[in-house]
């Protein structure tokens, strides 16, 4: 029975690999900006840039056949990871 889904499972787990990688790639990047508002003394949280990247998500989902909203489900919580991230680099600085 499960047989049917196994092609779009290959396409799945394809795309996967592909957000895995990016978002270990924006891990990085979450790394240098820590360590730049670490040494200019600027908070992790900025909420006006937290609803800028959240809403041009979401709207980059619409425009591309996406659900605005999962989308922004989605980096509602990268955002949230990003923050933790950024505050565990700065609690050990």
């Amino acid at each position: 029975m499960t047989e049917i889904l196994k092609p779009l499972r290959q396409k799945i787990d394809s795309l996967d690999e592909q957000l895995v990688k990016l978002l270990v790639e924006r891990e990085k990047i979450v790394h240098q900006v820590a360590a730049i508002k670490e040494e200019h003394d600027i908070p992790v949280v900025i909420p006006d840039r937290v609803e800028e990247v959240i809403t041009q998500a979401g709207l980059k989902a619409k425009e591309i056949g996406g659900t605005e909203h999962y989308m922004r489900q989605i980096y509602k919580r990268i955002v949230e990871l990003s923050c933790d991230l950024e505050n565990d680099f700065m609690d050990k600085a």
